[in-house]
Order: structure tokens, then C-alpha cells, then sequence
């Protein structure tokens, strides 16, 4: 395993990450008792696979069901000081209530401290300030880590690039979760904001959210040759310095190996990169046009400015990746979610866009005119049953 060092919190971060949350038994609390011995045993087989490939970053949070209580099941097995264990706990606009569900996080992962705590979800101004204000959730967090029972404090994000910057710009945290993978690079003003701060770095899912690559269609499975999707993916987020870490969302021991194929191509990034990325450029030029290519997403926009609600970015770049790289079951997965996805995934589908005057919204737009109609394409192609975040389910 390779390590980077964590920011400022000079912790010796593994390059990738044991994510909490597609190994635990349900996404709602449920009794021990009631967890099934089979699903405890894959979990606890899938922690110790990954210590001992040199990933000692265990990472889950509140919110993902029973992996808390049955991580704490297992990590206590552990000397401690070889772990960094991080969990993440929503904020909230009553203090107290965050307080609570921090407490009932250090119960269930049976420890004394945990390494990292994220406050979850940091996904607008509201959060934001629930967090950072007198008496607020970072308050209590630091009256937690007087206490030692937290060392770090950072959080997680699916919120816009100025949101996430804003947070960072308040120098209250010691790093940050994030998305940002080849398919989507827009939060690397984000990044470069943690890396002034001297922020930890830690890319959520990049390989769910990052395109689904671990079923991908087969043509960008030509288009990364020789590398797997997945490994192509690691291999550019983890080739810029930047990044401290990948998270890895194992379901089972085995979910590791493709991802280590990584590590011994890193020294080479730089030879090995430049002719695939090339190749993905060409063939989404080849499919969608240069000018659309280059141009497409120039002062497209928020949703929140459209009428509607109408996520314009969002549909236009599902459907690019639909179009360009047959990635059509990830386009419908995230379409899919507009509409459910409450701040994590906010805006709306375009089923209703033929009723929707967008000339004003569109005015400064190069491709004002044949974006209505593109979003109406995107609908037919990718609309379907509202798909829910795996949390709701």
C-alpha cells in the first residue's frame, strides 16, 4: 500500500479507503441480534482483507444502517493505533440532537476515539451555518475532541463548488470529503481551495458515482485499454498530488483487487494517462462535436435560476456521457434522482421542459437554442421509475 500524508492532520492516510456502506446488513438501525451471522461474517472477512492489504482507513458514518454498530463488532479486535476510523454524523439544526447521534456513533463503533469525524452533508449554506455558528454542531464537535474523543474534524459534501468552497474558505476543518473523478471535474477549485488550507483530501465513490465502473459498457471499456475503468479512474484521480485518498465501497473481500492494480502504475501516470485521456476526448468529440465538446456547459444556468428547477448542467452532461461513451444505465441511475434526491442531488428532470420558457434562463448561453430541445432528447433517452438515494430505500 501507498500512504499520503492527511493535510494537517499529519495522519499517514492509506491511497485508498474502506467506505462503510454497501457491506452493513440495513440502511435503519436494527438490534445486533437481529443481523444475520453471514452478513456480520462477510462484513468482518472484508475488514480484515483490508488491513491486510495496508488499507487501515475505516470509514463509515450515522447514516449508513447497522455498518456502525457492526464495525464495532470487529475494530475493537484491532490494536487501535494501527487504525484511522472515521465516521460522519449530520448536522443538524438543534445541537443537542447532533450531540446525540455523535454519542450514539462512539457507542456503536465501541471505541475510545475516533480518528476523523465528518460533519455529513454540508451540502448548502443552511448546513453550513447549523455547523459553524455559536453553539452550533462544530461546537459541539470541539467540546468532543477536548474531551479525546475525536481527533479530526472535517466534512462531507455533495453540495456546488462555491458552497464547498465557502465552508473550506472558514478554516474550521482539518479536511474535507468530496466528489471528483474523471467524468466530473468541477470540484477541483474546490481541492485546490483545501490544498491552501492544507486540507486532507478524500474523493468519495469514485467509482459508483465516478461512472459505475465496476459494470461499464463496453465502450469505455475499449476506449481505457489497457487499463480497467476503474484502475484508469484510480490512477487519474490519484495521479495529481492533491489527492490524499479513494474511497473504496466494499461489499465484499474481493472488491480490493481490481483497485490495487493501481498502485504499481503510479510511478508512470504520466506516460501511461495521456493516451487514454486522448482517446476520450476524441471519441466524445467524434459523437458529440468539438464545439459542443468545448463550449457546452459556458454560463449554462443553476438550477435554482431555471424555471422549474430544471437541473440544466446536470441532464446535459448525463447525457454527454450517455452519447459519448454508451454510459447510458449510470445517465438513467442520476437522472433518475432529480426530483428525490433532496440537497444531495438537487433540481429536477426535464419531463417538463416543453412547458417551460427558458429564453430568459438560457440568454447568455452559446447553445441557447438547441438546448431545449437537447433536454427534451435527454429525457426520452434516460426518463424513467424516480430512483431513490440508497439511504431511502
Amino acid at each position: 500500500m501507498l500512504y499520503r500524508r492527511f493535510g494537517r492532520t499529519e495522519l499517514q492516510m492509506p491511497v485508498f479507503s474502506c467506505g462503510g456502506m454497501r457491506y452493513q446488513y440495513k440502511w435503519q438501525d436494527v438490534p445486533q441480534s437481529e443481523i444475520p451471522r453471514n452478513i456480520q461474517e462477510n462484513l468482518e472477512a472484508t475488514i480484515r482483507r483490508s488491513l491486510e492489504v495496508g488499507i487501515n482507513h475505516i470509514e463509515t458514518a450515522r447514516g449508513y444502517g447497522t455498518s456502525e454498530v457492526q464495525l464495532g463488532k470487529i475494530l475493537p479486535k484491532f490494536p487501535r493505533a494501527k487504525l484511522i476510523v472515521q465516521t460522519k454524523v449530520n448536522p443538524e439544526a438543534d445541537a443537542k440532537e447532533f450531540e446525540r447521534n455523535l454519542q450514539k456513533s462512539l457507542q456503536n463503533l465501541q471505541l475510545d476515539y475516533i480518528d476523523l469525524l465528518g460533519l455529513h452533508g454540508i451540502n448548502n449554506r443552511e448546513t453550513l451555518n447549523y455547523c459553524i455558528r455559536p453553539g452550533g454542531c462544530l461546537d459541539v464537535a470541539r467540546k468532543l475532541q477536548a474531551q479525546g474523543k475525536v481527533r479530526f474534524i472535517g466534512f462531507s459534501t455533495h453540495g456546488s463548488t462555491d458552497i464547498i468552497i465557502e465552508a473550506i474558505n472558514t478554516n474550521q476543518f482539518d479536511y474535507v470529503n468530496l466528489h471528483w473523478y474523471y467524468i466530473n471535474q468541477n470540484n477541483w477549485a474546490a481541492i485546490e481551495a483545501a490544498t491552501r488550507y492544507d486540507m486532507g483530501v478524500f474523493i468519495i465513490s469514485p467509482s459508483d458515482k465516478g461512472g459505475r465502473l465496476y459494470d461499464p459498457s463496453q465502450k469505455l471499456v475499449n476506449l481505457c485499454a489497457p487499463l480497467s475503468p476503474m484502475v484508469f479512474n484510480d490512477l487519474f484521480c490519484l495521479s495529481h498530488p492533491q489527492v490524499h485518498t479513494l474511497s473504496l465501497g466494499a461489499s465484499k473481500p474481493q472488491d480490493f483487487d481490481e483497485h490495487l492494480k493501481t498502485l504499481e502504475l503510479l510511478d508512470n501516470a504520466s506516460e501511461i494517462l495521456p493516451l487514454i485521456l486522448a482517446s476520450l476526448e476524441e471519441e466524445a468529440i467524434a459523437s458529440l462535436g468539438e464545439d459542443w465538446v468545448k463550449t457546452w456547459n459556458v454560463n449554462l444556468p443553476t438550477y435554482k435560476e431555471t424555471p422549474g428547477n430544471v437541473n440544466i448542467p446536470v441532464i446535459l452532461w448525463l447525457r454527454n456521457l450517455a452519447i459519448a461513451y454508451d454510459m447510458t444505465e449510470y445517465a438513467k441511475m442520476r437522472y433518475n434522482l432529480l426530483g428525490n434526491g433532496g440537497d444531495w442531488f438537487p433540481g429536477n428532470k426535464a419531463d417538463q421542459v416543453d412547458k417551460l420558457n427558458l429564453q430568459q434562463c438560457l440568454i447568455r448561453s452559446p447553445h441557447a437554442d438547441k438546448i431545449p430541445h437537447l433536454l427534451a432528447q435527454a429525457h426520452q433517452m434516460l426518463g424513467g421509475e424516480a430512483v431513490k438515494r440508497l439511504s431511502q430505500e
